[in-house]
């Protein structure tokens, strides 16, 4: 099981590939939303904001987050850490449910040239 600081880097690792993408992906990683990252297994939740093109992690709750963000993931410690490693495909994990992604339709058209 991966532990709360393997999948804190683990998002700094998905923030700074972002953040050096290109074309459509920096495009579309370009939102400016409220983000939460809800790891099951650990019973923590990332919360911060998606802006810049970078995920910036501002705090780490037990349990779920108090306030709904604008872009919601959830999944376990090991699909966070194995996905960033690209071990992981996510749009295989999102279709199997493995993974949640929730977010405002037009946020999902956006963010789907991520996957």
């Amino acid at each position: 099981m991966a532990t709360i600081e393997e999948c804190r880097s683990a998002l700094d690792r998905l923030s700074e590939n972002m953040a050096g993408a290109k074309g459509d992906v920096r495009a579309a990683a370009a939102l400016d939303r409220s983000l939460s990252c809800r790891v099951t297994d650990l019973d923590i939740t990332f919360v911060g904001r998606l802006a810049n093109g970078r995920i910036e992690v501002q705090d780490t709750l037990q349990g779920p987050p108090p306030e709904r963000a604008q872009i919601r993931l959830t999944m376990s410690g090991d699909d966070l850490v194995s996905m960033v490693n690209g071990e992981l495909n996510f749009a295989k994990a999102w279709g199997s449910g493995r993974v949640k992604l929730e977010a405002g339709l037009r946020d999902l058209f956006r963010l789907r040239t991520l996957l």
